[in-house]
């Protein structure tokens, strides 16, 4: 998702080709051999297999939100706290979400090894309305994504916990423009079909 929010923000004309994963195409396969999603496929042919690689295409050809210029700190603050999430916080909600995967019986103990970073973030937010400011940038969208996956395994848990600032900064992404537009369902591309425009 968070590819998509920075390609929709940076509003650099794509093909976008909704892919389920259970039945890869080739096209997919033949682009980037790990298969996972996302992908793109730039007109020269360089292939970008991570969604952060994508979110800074995109905002390198045009970032009109400004967002890789955060009000408040520096892009290497802004990195590390998106490799905070990336690692550490995406290994536990893995755990957390999906727990039959792995080797546990409960993603309780992972969830709880999230709640200091969860934490971490609503005290950032207690001063201001986004991570790095009064305005978006680069780690919300970042890491918006993640935060929702989590408090949507539990939703009732998750609200339930002391994080006023937390609920209401991601209440209000859910509630954007730029996630209504990235949330719109497309039917599965097929091979040799062309591709959906977006944004």
């Amino acid at each position: 998702m968070r590819a998509r929010l920075a390609v929709a923000a940076s509003e650099r004309p794509c093909e976008l080709r909704e892919v389920v994963l259970r039945d890869k195409p080739q096209a997919l396969l033949t682009a980037s051999p790990k298969a996972t999603v996302p992908v793109l496929v730039d007109v020269d042919g360089q292939v970008i297999d991570q969604s952060l690689d994508i979110m800074f295409w995109a905002l390198r050809h045009n970032d009109p939100g400004l967002w890789l210029a955060p009000q408040q700190g520096t892009p290497d603050a802004m990195l590390a706290l998106i490799g905070e999430c990336d690692g550490p916080f995406k290994h536990a909600l893995d755990r957390y979400k999906y727990p039959q995967r792995y080797d546990d019986i409960s993603g309780a103990d992972y969830r709880d090894q999230a709640v200091p970073w969860l934490a971490s973030l609503n005290e950032r937010l207690e001063t201001r309305d986004y991570l790095f400011g009064d305005r978006p940038a680069l780690a919300d969208m970042a890491i918006a994504p993640f935060v929702r996956q989590f408090a949507h395994t539990n939703m009732d848990w998750f609200q339930a916990q002391p994080w006023p600032a937390l609920l209401q900064w991601l209440q209000a992404w859910k509630q954007s423009g730029l996630f209504g537009q990235v949330m719109h369902k497309y039917p599965p591309w097929q091979e040799g079909a062309p591709g959906q425009a977006f944004p």
